[in-house]
């Protein structure tokens, strides 16, 4: 079974997105739009969602009236959106809208990534959601050089740093790696 990895880019204060949910600001980084591979989850076999992000993905790149765009990113991995709304689906692609709890959902999620890893893409509030019932191993973070003024946060929950442990830091680009790995909790 493999992993669950929350891996994202933030601001350096902290948000995932901008007030109006774009993610402009990260793509105007240097790089910010074709992203140096080790930034990248290589093992990941299944991504995860939230309809905010599906959303934006869709009318960034247009993929409704050009669904051959939504490979560049998702490749040919099953994407499970978290949505209570009934959304549009590019042609094609392997989307599986999921509603309901994570807990419920897990056990679908973990078979469809087999030994892979399930690769949690945004937002910040979905990838709590694996935290709280103890399904996130890892979370990973490439802070840019942008101060935002509002927006969605990284991750709206409090987390100790006895749930956190630094796995590596380094410089990539413009962008400062962060991978911690989570441990349970002690309850």
């Amino acid at each position: 079974m493999g992993r669950i990895l929350f891996d994202t880019a933030t601001s350096a204060n902290g948000f995932i997105a901008d007030e109006t949910n774009s993610l402009s600001w990260l793509f105007a980084v240097e790089n910010g739009q074709t992203p140096d591979d080790s930034l990248l989850p290589s093992g990941a076999t299944v991504l995860v969602e939230g309809a905010t992000t599906y959303e934006w993905v869709l009318a960034e790149s247009d993929i409704l009236a050009h669904p051959d765009r939504w490979a560049e990113f998702h490749g040919d991995r099953p994407t499970f959106v978290f949505t209570t709304r009934e959304l549009p689906k590019p042609a094609g692609a392997d989307i599986r809208f999921v509603q309901g709890d994570v807990a419920s959902a897990l056990p679908e999620i973990r078979a469809a990534a087999g030994d892979g890893d399930v690769w949690i893409v945004g937002g910040g509030d979905l990838a709590g959601q694996f935290l709280d019932i103890g399904a996130l191993d890892e979370i990973a973070v490439s802070v840019a050089p942008v101060f935002l003024a509002g927006g969605a946060p990284l991750l709206p929950r409090r987390v100790e740093s006895d749930r956190l442990r630094l796995v590596s830091a380094e410089a990539v680009g413009q962008f400062a790696r962060l991978i911690y790995s989570v441990r349970p909790t002690s309850e």
